[in-house]
């Protein structure tokens, strides 16, 4: 069964893994305490991407409010992502460029 939800909700965790993936390999980077902030918003990033998938998958009642937040984190942890030049850091500053569209698309949409 379809929803009005599925684009955003494989944004959602498709960012999540980028950010699992990104924070775990900052961790094994020779400069470790440079990628501090980077980590950090990894992690929250992650976190509350899949947070967001899940209540849209339940059809929560507060889906907007917490994809305006996804959408939110999703842009701070891309711009950090972006200003690093390794390629974990470009691939989850692109997903969650993608994931931060879709969740105000669906916003917008809802």
């Amino acid at each position: 069964m379809e929803s009005k939800y599925d684009a955003c909700i494989e944004a959602c965790y498709a960012c999540a893994a980028e950010c699992n993936r990104c924070a775990t390999a900052c961790l094994r980077e020779d400069d470790v305490k440079m990628m501090a902030r980077c980590i950090a918003l990894d992690i929250d990033c992650a976190e509350i991407c899949a947070l967001a998938a899940a209540v849209m998958a339940r059809g929560g009642e507060q889906v907007s409010a917490l994809c305006r937040v996804c959408a939110e984190i999703c842009e701070a942890c891309g711009e950090e992502c972006g200003r690093h030049q390794h390629d974990h850091c470009q691939r989850c500053a692109e997903a969650c460029r993608r994931c931060a569209r879709a969740c105000r698309d669906m916003v917008a949409g809802a």
